[in-house]
């Protein structure tokens, strides 16, 4: 991507392109709403929604008369976006919502926002609830550091591969899944990550939200007991600095006994510092680097 620079509030001149608004929307409850969200809807041009009839029933709650609705979702945005970006060059503004929180968050709004900035268009935020960091704060799992991942594969290779990336990673993982997997998706984190600290978030905002707090198998064994409703925020413990510095020292796991030696030596060192640095990372002494090496 080139360097590109917006001043987002600077006075549009006549004949310029128009911006696109990505506006969040309530992820439960109707009160998430802001007045700049609102004021939005009312004075873009186009409203591009990811379902436009439930994105009629939040117009009508707030009494917002949208100018044009324009369908945009994952199944036609290979036509949408084009067209969307079109009307934005000839000078309308255009509000982007999904049917809850951010869009471009786990939505095709992110395809649309590398469009308009490749044609050089202001995207602009207006921000409001989301559901990954509302689960997040009320958690009682660290906040310095998280990692979104959002909703996970379906085939539990790919999971646990996916997974696994994560295995080190200190900081808090944040994940989206919907009731009827929600069971599934803990028991391969169980696999994949071990025994983690989890929070598990759902109806968020809404009348029924609830927190579920404690450990992968307390959290299943409540899901026993009471089967899952909702869509589900899984807010997993990150690894221990210990874990991850375990990680970060073992990288040359996949190497051979010579490989890791030359790795060093490709360094600039000595061939006897290099069987001394593989000896110390495999834990073993350097006569038994010396020995093995000349076996072969």
């Amino acid at each position: 991507m080139n360097l590109t620079c917006q001043n987002s509030f600077a006075v549009r001149k006549e004949g310029e392109p128009g911006s696109l608004y990505l506006v969040a929307t309530p992820i439960g409850n109707l009160e998430d709403m802001t007045y700049r969200a609102v004021r939005m809807l009312q004075e873009c041009d186009i409203i591009a929604a990811e379902d436009t009839r439930q994105t009629r029933k939040l117009l009508t709650h707030f009494e917002i008369q949208p100018k044009q609705l324009f369908s945009y979702h994952e199944h036609n945005k290979g036509a949408s976006g084009p067209e969307i970006i079109r009307y934005i060059i000839e000078g309308k503004n255009v509000a982007i919502v999904s049917d809850a929180g951010l869009p471009a968050i786990s939505d095709p709004g992110s395809d649309l926002v590398r469009l308009a900035i490749a044609e050089g268009i202001s995207v602009i935020p207006i921000p409001g609830a989301n559901a990954a960091l509302s689960g997040l704060i009320a958690s009682g799992l660290s906040t310095e550091r998280f990692t979104f991942v959002g909703f996970l594969p379906r085939d539990k290779k790919d999971i646990i591969a996916q997974l696994s990336s994560f295995q080190a990673a200190q900081g808090t993982l944040l994940f989206y899944e919907s009731p009827h997997r929600v069971k599934k998706t803990l028991e391969i984190m169980q696999e994949a990550l071990g025994d983690r600290q989890i929070a598990l978030a759902r109806e968020l905002t809404k009348r029924y939200e609830e927190f579920v707090r404690g450990s992968i198998p307390q959290c299943l064994d409540w899901l026993e007991e009471h089967p899952p409703l909702g869509e589900y925020v899984i807010v997993v413990e990150g690894a221990s600095k210990e874990e991850e510095l375990r990680e970060q020292n073992s990288w040359w796991q996949e190497l051979t006994l010579e490989e890791h030696v030359k790795h060093y030596e490709d360094s600039g060192i000595s061939r006897k510092d290099a069987m001394k640095k593989t000896a110390s990372d495999r834990g073993v002494s350097k006569r038994d680097i010396y020995n093995s090496l000349l076996d072969k």
